[in-house]
């Protein structure tokens, strides 16, 4: 089975079931077939074939889901690439990933037009709008208008024959742990994945996501294909920069599911009437993309209650999922991730990969249909973290008696204070915990006599008077004196990547500049 076969089995089945809701109206399965038929026939037609790149620069729409099945229909490999980029960040990626072709939102053409010049094999831009790229010089590539296939395309299959073993997608990391990364995903990674998904969430066609997750991000695709393989439906509305928006929004199209990152409840919760939120027909949220404190997961649980929350853990390696904590333990084992999803294997490993008893710390490795075929032209990346069969996480952890894994953090952002090992995580778990605390995030910082600081950075909630000595107090119950940071400074937001992760490297830009200051 290809992902592409999601669409056009329910396309099939159940025509004008209801698909997308985007700006306001529905389009069914059917007619989004029939479009996604004539991009793809014009793919062909431009000489596309099976193998080839082609990006898609769109911000969650119609369009954009039109031309992701359009691309996997002419059997040709989706580069999705991140809406908040820069020229640099475009043009490695259409130029790293060989990209021959460029479906794209005319409103990022100043972002685009540098960029066509260097990538050598792009022949062929598609944009929603006429004439955007015409006059500007750049007359080896092809430009048309999205509308003017919609309007004459062929809208018969393209029958093109792929297996499910065929690279179905180049998805490039953000980049938490250096330069970006072209992770491969094949149809059976993502169909696998899928697979597991639906399952444990018991999705059917009466189920209707929210998305406010961007689908170039691993997550909110996944949001997308479960709920295309289950003939339920998807709910666009990129406005979440005003929540009570999106939440009405869910009211009125009756939405059965939510997803967010860390961030996105942190704005439910502080920054919005979410208290007030009875969205009657909600019966599950899901978090994942980072680690959130287990008093915010009560919170967030009790907000959404009825509605079950599931904690989920995964890597755009994974296509993305590896394990989730099922919302009848939640209260047991809050603070776990929970167990591997089926057909996924988890342990945790010491440095020389042997598998560690119950409680012992150590990296996540995963093995799994699920697990991703390589890095994209960089085999050794590819060999670090694929090893005898394994994935290698690079996320430090433990399983408990009961199979339960607990995240302590990343491997390369684990602090070593006086030789010792501290995880940020449990340190920002105990900042959350402090009342007045909004968010908060901690790193390591070079240290003269410690080896490395504990270095933190406080968000405080609107309208509090909260002060560092405060934070010290509350912290001397809740961390040893090795674990407490040296420096806190109050900063008025955390620097996050385009998936809602943590950017370690952009606070520790911030902390050196205010350490000088400190110092002057």
């Amino acid at each position: 089975m290809q992902i592409n076969n999601f669409l056009e089995d329910a396309a099939q089945k159940f025509p004008d079931n209801k698909a997308v809701w985007y700006k306001g109206s529905w389009t069914s399965y059917g007619q989004i077939d029939v479009l996604a038929n004539k991009l793809a026939n014009y793919l062909k037609e431009t000489g596309i074939s099976r193998g080839d790149r082609v990006a898609i620069l769109y911000e969650n729409s119609l369009d954009y889901i039109i031309a992701f099945f359009a691309v996997l229909k002419a059997g040709a490999v989706d580069v999705s690439l991140y809406t908040e980029m820069t020229v640099g960040t475009l043009t490695h990626a259409l130029s790293h990933s060989g990209a021959k072709a460029l479906i794209a939102d005319s409103k990022y053409s100043h972002y685009i037009v540098p960029s066509l010049g260097r990538a050598p094999e792009l022949r062929d831009v598609i944009a929603n709008r006429e004439g955007v790229f015409e006059n500007e010089g750049n007359v080896r590539c092809n430009h048309i208008c999205l509308k003017e296939i919609y309007d004459n395309g062929k809208a018969t299959q393209p029958g093109v024959q792929c297996i499910d073993v065929d690279l179905a997608s180049i998805v490039y990391t953000s980049g938490t742990t250096g330069g970006p990364k072209g992770v491969m995903l094949s149809h059976l990674n993502v169909v696998s994945n899928t697979r597991s998904i639906v399952r444990y969430l018991e999705l059917t066609q009466k189920d209707r996501v929210m998305v406010v997750l961007p689908f170039c991000y691993k997550y909110g695709k996944s949001l997308l294909t479960t709920h295309f393989y289950a003939g339920g439906s998807v709910v666009i509305d990129n406005r979440f920069v005003f929540p009570q928006v999106v939440l009405e929004t869910m009211r009125q199209t009756e939405v059965t599911g939510f997803a967010g990152v860390p961030s996105t409840f942190l704005m439910l919760l502080n920054r919005s009437i979410a208290l007030d939120l009875r969205c009657e027909s909600l019966r599950y949220v899901t978090q994942a993309g980072g680690s959130m404190a287990p008093s915010i997961q009560k919170k967030v649980a009790a907000v959404f209650a009825p509605a079950k929350l599931f904690v989920m853990y995964g890597a755009t390696e994974a296509s993305p999922r590896l394990s989730y904590l099922d919302p009848a333990d939640f209260s047991s084992k809050c603070g776990s991730v929970g167990k591997a999803i089926s057909n996924v294997e988890l342990f945790v490993v010491d440095e020389h990969g042997h598998r560690l008893p119950p409680n012992g710390v150590g990296e996540i490795v995963a093995r799994g249909s699920n697990i991703m075929m390589g890095y994209w032209n960089d085999p050794v990346e590819t060999s670090r973290v694929l090893r005898n069969g394994l994935y290698h996480t690079g996320d430090i952890g433990k399983m408990d008696e009961d199979g339960y894994i607990y995240l302590l953090g990343r491997s390369d952002d684990m602090i070593k204070v006086s030789g010792l090992k501290v995880s940020p995580r449990e340190i920002e778990d105990a900042l959350l915990d402090v009342e007045g605390v909004y968010e908060a995030a901690v790193i390591g910082v070079n240290d003269s006599v410690l080896g490395q600081a504990i270095a933190a950075f406080v968000v405080p909630e609107e309208n509090t008077r909260l002060t560092k000595d405060r934070i010290r107090k509350a912290l001397r119950s809740r961390l040893p004196a090795f674990k407490r940071p040296t420096q806190i400074e109050f900063v008025s937001s955390i620097p996050k990547n385009a998936s809602g992760k943590i950017a370690g490297a952009e606070l520790r830009m911030r902390y050196e500049p205010s350490r000088k200051s400190a110092h002057s």
